[in-house]
């Protein structure tokens, strides 16, 4: 009797169910966002109706609006607002089952008289043309790209994202340039809260990490204002994470990629892990804890000692054959859903689950030489062929809460990521340096990363004249391990029939011929910020300020083990051994007096505890001085003190404090509706990264150079002068030009130390005298409508975007006789392509876009000045431009539900080069130049399925 009833009650249950979703299924959504045109404010309490019904809503906080239970057909839509035109939108089409966006911008009434002024539009889809009107109402320049893009895009992550915004590129696929200037010089908030770096050795968060399809925006602000962080000359980054949806969301993705040169080839790589496929390390390459705590314990052990804990390291030296690679599986789920509560209260939550997993291949060429005689190429120092297998895991998981009640929201947002690269290096060549000799090198290198960040935050809408108060507080947490990287040579006399021996060397170790490294970095970032806005009116035009306070205090600890094996008693039974393949000779038997022992060669001055100490506070006015000439301006005071304190006592503690009072000002000037000139000026600030200060020395595999920090670092001042010109030709188009003026007092560069030599390279960091970068941006969208009046046209839009850059860094002479004395910033490139063709059917989509961007300096060279002139021993390395070409085409199925987009990346699969300009005609010429590096990534093929339940 119970089991009869229980399965009437499961039957009924989803009987119940599948009504709600035929219910649900059978109407649709009008959900949207109204700004103020001329401050870009939200406007809460709007009255939003559909005409020639009562169903209707209001604005929330954030000037949001949801109208629910609509059946499919077209409405028009009325905007209502006290002090402002009312608003009639036109033949509004609904859908059953979708959320039709229509996003609004208000104009204040011209008078305050009774009649009401009505103005009328048609309906046009809006999430591309409301980015604009964002960019277009903005007191600062800036430039974005919307979720909608994103999705039509094949980007995978945001670090591809973000190669199609204007004046801005990507270096290493996955860190941004913005406007020529490298990663130092760019700022990234994530949902208002700043971000860790996610590298050790340079201030960049590294944008792959999360996945593209959980953004709802990025815009990167390039002129500062004073509510914005001071610490920038590029731009600052700011990423929105998707809010609570406007309805029920339960979609799956997956993902299956095919990669030209990885996919069914043979894999290789070290021993794995239990836990290696989920991306986490079971304890297989974890320092044993029978190792003494430090270097002086260490040192101070018997020989018989250090042989014994020696055997307690894992024998993972192998090369295992793991099969070939298998396609690249992405899989991803999210769910989310929204509520409304009692007296028009709301709430809402998304969340996220996503695990990808690729195994890549490539080969590189990698070679370098000995200094220049003349301006001819000279000898090789060596020239390797370099075999790369990196298997990737990404986990990725978000939770978003929100709840909105009044004029009030509170937020929660959560972010964490986890990626675990295995990468596995067999590298075969010959080195140069008299005698000559031929290697057979290996590498294994595990380098996990994660990152977890919280914020609170909330927005609240008082008072008769709608004052705004909104304040976050945010963690954040980030940290990357190198547990247990292995480096191993074999060598041999060039041409010779002897065996490879290992270069394991006599009496000290070295981490760079048979050694194993350990590294942890733990950043941790607690910030918090307010932000009042007060209306008031003079002359009865609205005007607004702004003031705020911002702290964030940022804490890093950076710790290292590094160990190499020797011979300690020079014999002829312990040079046999020499001859042994690598899975064989570090075994047990081997590691004794007589044969092999671990040898601690950690310098004190590698391991560091940092901490930054931010807090700023500013006052800020947006003015509408005439009906055309609106004006921002403000200063901003920020007091920063920076401590890094080395455990080696004798290395000289970093402790410095500045305070900077940063001013800037913009003015709008609306010549007509549709078109702005702008014209900005501000004081920004740049300060070194914690690995740059620290004198920690590192040697660099892949490129044979060993890099060093330089405590003596200062913080950069930076003027930036701003112009530009847009123009807004209808919803989702623009025309824009910019040109802009950047001066850098002690800009930080990266330089080879006095000394090096082309055998021998030492890589720092300076403070140059200054520097100065100018340039010009152009920005298109516009919709082949005008080209006939066939309708396949009104759903192409092309665009394009073009940058050129040139700057110049003045070196003293006196301080750098080793560097030339006028050249361009390192990673700035003289010029960037972006374009794009789009069409947006009903079903179908297409998308190519096209990439370019012109040489760069990739590592600055060094030489010496003959007669007053710069004579280059070791010339400067650039990158070789690549023309970039990216596919997508995507089909929509069951009423929407169901979605197959078909990616390919990069479909010429050009070689990234990296040469010396020998013969200095600005082109890259194999026979002439001397090529350092040539690597193919391949053509990525993705086809994704994804339903929405």
């Amino acid at each position: 009797m119970k089991q009869t009833f229980f399965l009437k009650s499961i039957k009924l249950s989803v009987l119940l169910m599948l009504i709600s979703v035929t219910v649900f299924a059978q109407t649709g959504k009008i959900a949207g966002k109204v700004t103020d045109k001329v401050s870009g404010e939200t406007l809460i309490g709007l009255t939003v109706g559909i005409d020639g019904t009562s169903k209707g809503a209001a604005t929330d906080v954030e000037g949001r609006f949801v109208i629910s239970n609509l059946t499919a057909g077209k409405y028009n839509v009325t905007f209502r607002y006290i002090g402002y035109q009312t608003k009639s939108i036109t033949g509004v089409e609904v859908k059953n089952g979708e959320v039709t966006a229509l996003n609004i911008i208000m104009e204040e009434a011209a008078t305050q008289a009774l009649g009401e002024v009505v103005v009328t539009a048609t309906y046009s889809r809006a999430t591309v043309g409301s980015l604009y009107a964002q960019q277009k109402s903005s007191v600062i320049v800036s430039d974005g790209i919307s979720s909608e893009s994103i999705k039509r895009s094949p980007d995978r992550n945001t670090g591809e994202v973000l190669k199609r915004v204007s004046g801005t590129s990507i270096q290493d696929n996955k860190f941004v340039i913005v406007r020529g200037l490298s990663d130092r010089y760019n700022s990234t908030l994530l949902n208002n809260a700043p971000l860790p770096s996610s590298e050790p050795d340079r201030k960049a968060f590294s944008f792959d990490v999360i996945p593209s399809n959980l953004i709802d925006q990025i815009v990167i602000n390039k002129t500062a204002s004073a509510d914005l962080p001071g610490d920038f000359a590029g731009g600052v980054i700011q990423i929105k994470t998707k809010d609570f949806p406007v309805q029920k969301v339960f979609d799956v993705n997956y993902t299956i990629g095919f990669n030209s040169i990885s996919t069914f080839n043979d894999f290789k790589g070290g021993e794995k892990g239990k836990l290696d496929l989920l991306g986490f390390d079971d304890g297989l390459r974890k320092l044993p804890s029978s190792f003494p705590v430090d270097r002086r314990a260490f040192v101070n052990l018997t020989l018989q000692q250090k042989a014994d804990v020696s055997k307690d390291l894992n024998n993972t030296w192998a090369v295992k054959n793991q099969g070939i690679a298998i396609p690249t599986q992405n899989l991803q789920v999210v769910y989310g859903n929204s509520f409304k509560l009692k007296k028009d209260k709301k709430f809402g939550f998304v969340t996220s689950l996503s695990y990808r997993n690729s195994m890549n291949f490539n080969e590189q060429r990698r070679a370098d030489y000995a200094e220049l005689t003349g301006t001819s190429s000279n000898d090789f120092t060596f020239d390797y062929n370099d075999k790369i297998y990196i298997n990737s895991i990404n986990l990725g998981a978000l939770a978003n809460f929100a709840y909105s009640y009044n004029k009030s929201k509170i937020g929660f947002k959560n972010l964490y990521n986890r990626s675990y690269d295995d990468k596995f290096t067999d590298r075969t060549g010959a080195s140069f340096e008299d005698p000559d000799f031929e290697q057979k090198n290996t590498q294994f290198e595990l380098v996990p990363k994660s990152l977890f960040n919280s914020i609170l935050e909330g927005e609240h809408v008082f008072g008769k004249k709608n004052y705004k108060f909104d304040w976050n507080t945010s963690f954040s947490t980030s940290s990357r391990s190198q547990p247990d990287l292995r480096r191993i040579f074999y060598t041999k006399p060039l041409g010779s029939a002897n065996q490879f021996e290992a270069a394991v060397p006599v009496g000290s170790g070295s981490p760079k011929n048979a050694g194993r490294f350990y590294s942890d970095l733990q950043d941790l970032i607690y910030g918090a910020s307010t932000n009042l806005s007060i209306p008031f009116e003079i002359n009865k035009i609205k005007q607004i300020v702004k003031i705020g306070t911002w702290t964030n205090y940022r804490t890093r600890s950076f710790d290292t083990r590094q160990f190499g094996y020797i011979i300690p008693r020079p014999s002829n039974s312990a040079q046999a051994l020499l001859t042994l393949p690598q899975d064989i000779i570090f075994s047990t038997q081997n590691l004794n007096p007589d044969g092999f022992v671990i040898d601690e060669i950690t310098d004190n001055r590698d391991s560091y505890d940092a901490s930054g100490f931010l807090n700023a506070g500013y006052v800020m006015f947006t003015n509408e001085l005439t009906k055309k000439l609106k004006a921002n301006f403000g200063a901003r005071l920020e007091s920063y003190q920076e401590e890094l304190i080395s455990v080696d006592p004798a290395t000289p503690k970093v402790n410095n404090s500045y305070l900077d009072i940063l001013p800037s000002a913009n003015l709008i000037y609306s010549a007509t509706e549709k078109t702005n000139i702008r014209l900005s000026y501000s004081n920004t600030v740049a300060r070194a990264e914690f690995r740059e200060l620290a004198p920690f020395s590192f040697f660099d595999f892949e490129t044979n150079n060993v890099i060093i920090g330089n405590p003596d670092l200062k913080r950069t001042k930076i003027d930036n002068l701003d112009l530009r010109f847009e123009f807004f030709p209808a919803t989702g188009q623009i025309f824009s030009i910019s040109t802009f003026y950047k001066n850098f007092n002690n800009p930080i560069e990266q330089i080879f130390n006095t000394g090096s030599t082309a055998a021998s390279k030492t890589l720092s960091y300076r403070n140059a005298n200054s520097s100065t970068l100018y340039g010009l941006e152009i920005e298109a969208r516009e919709n082949l409508g005008l080209l006939g009046s066939a309708k396949w046209l009104d759903k192409l839009t092309a665009y394009t975007n073009f940058a050129l850059i040139k700057s110049d860094v003045n070196l003293d002479r006196v301080q750098f006789p080793n560097n030339n004395d006028s050249r361009s910033l390192q990673g700035q490139s003289p010029y960037l392509i972006n374009g794009g063709l789009q069409y947006v059917g009903d079903k179908w989509n297409f998308n190519a876009l096209y990439n370019r961007i012109g040489r760069r300096i990739n590592i600055v060279g060094f030489g010496q000045f003959v007669n007053n002139e710069f004579q280059p021993d070791y010339p400067d390395i650039y990158e070789n431009p690549r023309d970039v070409i990216d596919l997508q085409i995507s089909k929509r199925f069951s009423n929407n539900k169901t979605e197959i987009k078909l990616n390919i990346g990069d479909v010429l699969n050009q070689k990234r080069i990296l040469y010396q300009d020998v013969n200095l005609d600005k082109k890259y010429k194999e026979v002439d130049d001397q090529t350092i590096s040539t690597i193919k990534f391949g053509t990525n093929f993705n086809v994704s399925f994804s339903y929405k339940f």
